[in-house]
């Protein structure tokens, strides 16, 4: 069963009576906000599908959600093996409520998938970009598809579709900035891969551990990685003739294994998730965490973490 923590971003309630003598407003505004998360509720979807194996279940590998929150994308064990995926395409009625529908055009693979995320090729999310893992005589690579390839139902074409021959990749992302936005990267084993799609320009980063989470941010082109052995570093693109380790923008370190990182929309900070269980705010100019939120728990899962900065919320996967 996979649970979900809830965190308010700006700290806890009963940190707010700090600001009563600053400001009755934001003491109060804070205060209503925070019940309304203590009242969420958990919900379980039914999902339709015309597949039997995949209706009403919970064995999601990986979940993916787009941009604009209306699909996800799926990737599902198989009880002989293996694992299919495709997409879910949400929809709420004019009464609140939330319907889900699997797409009828899944796909399986007797290959393990690592990582996933959604491609702006020809226009917002318009692929999905998988990490394979190599098996028996069947080499790893990283597959860009297109959405549309997922439904039956739908008359376009498919559009770019390829392979990349890039084995064991932990971690991928997409470049959405608009000097680098056919680019996408791909953490290895002590290296990342920063990859043109449409071009095949590669340039590969020597690092000294595995690379298991990554994104760019958007207002410049720079990659954020998180590594097996703690260390968070970025790689700005514009300075890809570097050989040495100069190319690092900025570099710190948590405890643990980093299993996810997000870039915020100011893009001076950044959240890591850990695999002990620590989520910490860096500003990316210092080397010193601004806070750390607390009630996460991980111990040996490769779980993400999201934000929403609007509602002020930061979630975190849990197994439990």
């Amino acid at each position: 069963v996979t649970m979900v923590t809830v965190v308010c971003v700006n700290g806890r309630m009963t940190e707010c009576s700090r600001y009563t003598n600053t400001g009755h407003l934001l003491f109060v505004s804070r205060l209503v906000h925070e019940v309304k998360v203590s009242e969420m509720r958990r919900h379980k979807l039914e999902i339709q599908s015309t597949d039997n194996s995949i209706s009403n279940t919970d064995n999601f590998r990986l979940i993916v959600g787009d941009s604009a929150c209306e699909r996800v994308f799926t990737v599902n064990d198989v009880s002989h093996g293996g694992c299919k995926y495709g997409i879910m395409n949400f929809s709420s009625s004019s009464k609140g409520s939330l319907s889900v529908e699997m797409c009828d055009n899944l796909y399986f693979t007797n290959r393990k998938v690592n990582s996933i995320c959604w491609a702006s090729v020809n226009y917002p999310d318009s692929h999905v970009l998988l990490c394979l893992v190599g098996v028996a005589d069947t080499p790893g690579c990283v597959s860009l598809l297109p959405a549309s390839l997922f439904s039956n139902s739908n008359p376009d074409q498919p559009g770019m579709l390829c392979s990349f021959k890039i084995s064991s990749a932990w971690s991928c992302a997409w470049c959405l900035n608009p000097q680098f936005d056919k680019t996408f990267s791909t953490g290895l084993s002590r290296r990342v891969i920063v990859k043109d799609a449409e071009t095949g320009r590669t340039q590969t980063y020597s690092v000294g551990s595995d690379v298991l989470a990554q994104q760019f941010a958007l207002r410049v082109p720079v990659l954020f990685n998180g590594c097996r052995s703690g260390e968070i570093f970025s790689i700005d693109l514009r300075q890809r003739g570097r050989r040495d380790h100069s190319w690092k923008a900025s570099r710190f370190h948590q405890e643990s294994a980093i299993t996810s990182v997000r870039v915020l929309q100011d893009e001076n900070y950044l959240l890591a998730a850990d695999m002990l269980g620590q989520i910490k705010l860096w500003d990316v100019r210092g080397t010193k965490p601004v806070q750390e939120y607390k009630g996460h728990h991980n111990e040996h899962a490769y779980l993400p973490i999201h934000v929403n900065e609007c509602e002020g919320l930061l979630l975190a996967g849990r197994r439990g």
